[in-house]
């Protein structure tokens, strides 16, 4: 075990007597360990108030609020929040779209999207509408818009934040450091998502139309995979943690100077989560989701990498807005008019 001087010691601490060792799935627990996982990557020098035990347990507990919202039965919301969890990549290229190269501006998407529609409606699904209460079926997904919209909500939030920290009132700095608590852990959801392969495409629940390779068709492969089979086999927290490296900015080498360009990024991720599709088809269809098969180690492995590339994806787009935020400078003058007018006021 590493010294609880390092992070990772750290959040062992803090974590271990709250929610215990075990995770089960990429259901509640499992983005709750995700988000665990990911506060282990932080180095030494990130603001350390996201490691505080009532932080950590809610950053961990925030993984799971994008799913609390789609329990609800109203449809403007699911309308608003079904397609930020999902990204059905098969249906861009038909679409006439190039996967490398999307908007990173989702309305301006969904405005393609819905030309692309009527220009090649042939290629997509028809939309029944008696089962398209929330006008969700004509949507293939949001996902990396998602990703990338909420690490500037972060990135904003700690702007805002370093000025309350220079001129502010201690209740103004705790309310701002409970903001990038909270987007830290709703992001964090939508990072998760991508990392389990069936957020990525149009298989996501049994696989659809020509099947050559003989992949299941069962509509609970979905369901099997984030609540039945992981948790059966029980991720361990205490190990993945120590497999866990140091959070990285989201840059390239060539791109030192100029801000990372976090859209891309994300879309590279999900694009490379998108290939594991079949693999993971192919490991149900050889018996290695079963549990108590000899060589069901194959399949935890899996998941296990699954875990950690979510963790060091979600590690670094957390560091980088924190490095990456600039200062928030209309904020920091309406503070220094405030503080010069009490100094007045007090003179």
């Amino acid at each position: 075990m590493r010294s609880s001087r390092t992070p990772i010691g750290r959040l062992l601490c803090l974590l271990i007597p709250v929610v215990g060792l075990n995770a089960f799935s990429f259901d509640y627990a499992g983005h709750r360990m995700i988000n665990q996982l990911a506060l282990a990557s932080l180095p030494g020098e990130f603001p350390d108030f996201v490691q505080q035990v009532d932080a950590a347990e809610r950053i961990a507990f925030l993984a799971g609020e994008p799913d609390r919202w789609r329990n609800t039965s109203d449809a403007t919301l699911q309308h608003l929040n079904k397609p930020d969890h999902y990204l059905d990549i098969e249906y861009l290229e038909p679409l006439g779209f190039d996967v490398n190269a999307l908007p990173p501006f989702r309305y301006e998407f969904a405005m393609k999207l819905a030309e692309a529609r009527k220009k090649n409606g042939n290629k997509f699904p028809t939309v029944d509408p008696r089962n398209n209460r929330d006008h969700t079926n004509e949507q293939v997904g949001f996902l990396p818009w998602s990703i990338d919209e909420y690490f500037s909500k972060i990135k904003s939030a700690f702007s805002y934040l370093k000025a309350y920290e220079e001129s502010g009132t201690p209740d103004e700095i705790s309310n701002a450091r409970q903001n990038v608590i909270q987007y830290m852990g709703v992001l964090g959801h939508f990072v998760g998502d991508a990392a389990q392969p069936l957020h990525t495409t149009k298989h996501f629940n049994g696989w659809l139309g020509d099947n050559p390779n003989g992949y299941t068709t069962s509509r609970g492969f979905h369901s099997w995979i984030d609540g039945g089979y992981i948790n059966k086999v029980r991720l361990q927290l205490d190990e993945l943690v120590l497999r866990v490296r140091p959070a990285q900015l989201l840059r390239s080498p060539a791109a030192a100077v100029a801000e990372p360009d976090v859209f891309s990024e994300s879309m590279k991720y999900v694009l490379a989560q998108h290939e594991l599709v079949e693999p993971l088809y192919r490991l149900d269809k050889a018996g290695r989701l079963t549990p108590g098969n000899p060589q069901g180690r194959e399949g935890r492995k899996f998941f296990e990498q699954q875990y950690l590339v979510a963790a060091q994806m979600l590690g670094n787009l957390w560091f980088t807005a924190w490095k990456e935020a600039p200062p928030d400078n209309y904020l920091r003058s309406y503070l220094a008019r405030r503080k010069l007018r009490t100094s007045n006021n007090g003179s």
